[in-house]
């Protein structure tokens, strides 16, 4: 057995162990279909070129007749190439009557080469060796249109693996350099460029095939549509960039482009480094991360603003490993920019709830500080009426011998009386201004400092009278620690909570009088507890699913649902506590604010 014999062996081995492991696989897709049917064309090559090498001499049959058979692959194999081409450039081919049209040539070439005795077109003269083979007229015919649709496909082949390279420039290439060998090495010999015998097309092929096969099981590369791949990624709504391990772009997708203004041609290539530059964002950070990722399977992901772009960027950073050896990094951009303006839209509108909400719980209290006021200064100026009828008396008894000593010691006490109770009236006003002043700030101060409970049940009990008493409700304030403990926090902001839960159990007898809501102070282990108690209506189910999850209320039009939500924020975010509640329809509801002592 000759050399070419053994090579055109293991070709047909190697073909059909990879046909075999093609049909194997389970759900083959479009393109591995008619990869199979290349190998099958092969296989059929392979088969008949050893039986000429094998038979023709031992059974005396002249060669060309396993050329009519071995042809059948040389005459197809163009065209389902150019198919498969056309699978791997469009991800899947709709098959058409029209495509059959492209099978005409070859079965008229078949047809023309096993009638050659009659006619010699094909064939004038038949040799084992290229150059002593005369071809016919219609050979030329049948050349032109086989290698013209094997260009074809390599062009798609090579064009389709250039738009996607980086990630699969790899399996590209193999695929490429497997069908370029034994197109130009049979294009050579056939036209006579360098010696040669018909054997050198099985044997190219069969080179063919070996990167064929490394390409299909070393990378998986028909296990996956590239171009799908690619067209997926370039549908996606974030942008990527891979980069190799000196950071020059090696890939990326159709959205990169878009978002950054860039074109393809001015990125491939290029050093990252330079192509985002300052005008951009502060690139230092990610120069870092990118450096660590080499060496690091962590990912780095950091917020950014890009200020040429006027766009924010949540920007991820990931190393691509394969065995352990270092691919290149992928960084993904996905812009965040409309995150970023809805949830300044958000805070906005949240600002402005919070401001509504403390101009209606200022605009409740009016009435009540104006009665507040309005009694300690009737008192002030009767005090001053007194004090001024006393002052006349004494003007008018300098001087009267009937005036005795004890006498000027009665004006003077009288004079001491008056002011005391001016002196406790204003003290009385002082508290209701500092109250009306603490509650007047935005519910955004931050401001944190120390209080007593007893402040706290001051300011509480001031701001609340009025209220109380328009309802005829009356507050029940049970104290069971030391009302010096101190808690610390702002204390305007845990006034303005019980003060809600107030005002909500008040609005939970639906204008029923003569009843009560308990305030407790009480203490427990290492925390302050405050229960404010009703026995109103209570809460139905669907209220209590979305308490302190979302700004729901039970007021209507008159209600913004801000009240329990910013209450429970402000007693978890200002004071590192908790507030739960428990309520029954028609039995009344409880609030629960857990403060700890610090």
């Amino acid at each position: 057995m000759n050399i070419y014999a053994i090579l055109i062996s293991v070709s047909l081995v190697i073909t059909g162990l990879l046909l075999f492991s093609v049909f194997k696989q389970k759900n083959r897709n479009q393109l591995q279909r008619f990869f199979a049917i290349d190998l099958f064309l092969l296989l059929v090559l392979c088969v008949f070129v050893l039986l000429q090498i094998l038979l023709s001499d031992l059974l005396h049959i002249p060669p060309v007749y396993f050329d009519y058979f071995a042809y059948i692959c040389a005459c197809f194999f163009p065209v389902t190439l150019f198919l498969t081409s056309l699978v791997f450039a469009n991800t899947k081919l709709k098959l058409k009557k029209r495509h059959l049209l492209l099978f005409v040539v070859p079965i008229i070439s078949l047809l023309v080469l096993w009638t050659n005795d009659l006619h010699h077109l094909f064939y004038v003269t038949y040799s084992i060796n290229l150059k002593e083979t005369v071809f016919g007229a219609y050979f030329i015919v049948h050349s032109i249109y086989s290698y013209a649709f094997l260009g074809i496909a390599l062009a798609y082949l090579l064009i389709y693996s250039i738009k996607n390279s980086g990630f699969f420039s790899k399996q590209s290439i193999l695929i490429v350099i497997g069908t370029v060998i034994p197109v130009v090495i049979n294009a050579l010999a056939t036209f006579g460029v360098v010696a040669s015998t018909i054997y050198i097309t099985p044997i190219t092929f069969f080179i063919g095939v070996s990167f064929y096969y490394v390409a299909i099981f070393r990378f998986q590369f028909l296990s996956v549509s590239p171009i799908a791949l690619q067209r997926i990624v370039d549908r996606i709504s974030d942008s990527y960039l891979i980069l190799n391990y000196d950071n020059v772009i090696t890939d990326f997708n159709e959205t990169f482009l878009k978002t950054f203004n860039f074109t393809a041609n001015s990125i491939r290539n290029t050093d990252f480094n330079k192509l985002l530059d300052s005008s951009y964002t502060d690139i230092d950070e990610l120069i870092l991360a990118l450096d660590k990722a080499k060496h690091s399977l962590e990912t780095f992901t950091f917020q950014r603003h890009f200020s040429k772009l006027n766009k924010y960027f949540n920007i991820e950073i990931n190393n691509i490993t394969s065995k352990g050896n270092f691919l290149g990094t992928l960084i993904l951009f996905k812009d965040i920019t409309q995150h970023m303006e809805d949830m300044q839209t958000i805070q906005n509108n949240q600002n402005m709830l919070v401001e509504k909400e403390r101009l209606a719980s200022l605009g409740q209290m009016i009435g009540g500080i104006a009665h507040n006021l309005k009694t300690p200064i009737m008192s002030i100026a009767g005090a001053a009426e007194g004090l001024s009828d006393l002052v006349k008396e004494y003007d008018s008894s300098v001087g009267d011998p009937e005036v005795t000593v004890a006498d000027h010691h009665d004006i003077a006490h009288d004079m001491d009386t008056w002011i005391d109770k001016i002196k406790t009236h204003t003290s009385y006003m002082s508290d209701i201004i500092t109250a009306v002043k603490g509650q007047a700030v935005t519910l955004s101060e931050s401001e944190s400092n120390s209080f007593t409970v007893e402040e706290l049940l001051k300011r509480i009990n001031i701001l609340m009278k009025h209220e109380l008493k328009n309802a005829l409700i009356d507050l029940n304030i049970d104290v069971k620690i030391d009302s010096s403990v101190v808690l610390n926090g702002n204390v305007n902001s845990l006034v303005q909570v019980v003060n809600n839960l107030i005002s909500n159990a008040i609005q939970s007898y639906n204008g029923k009088t003569n009843e009560s809501i308990d305030l407790v102070v009480d203490k427990n282990g290492s925390s302050i507890v405050i229960l404010v108690a009703d026995h109103g209506c209570g809460m139905p189910q669907e209220v209590k699913d979305k308490l302190f999850k979302e700004m729901i209320t039970t007021k209507g039009k008159n209600g913004t649902g801000l009240g329990l939500f910013m209450s429970y924020s402000t007693i978890r975010g200002h004071f590192n506590g908790n507030m739960t509640f428990e309520s029954e329809i028609n039995k009344g509801t409880t609030f629960k604010i857990v403060l700890p002592i610090m």
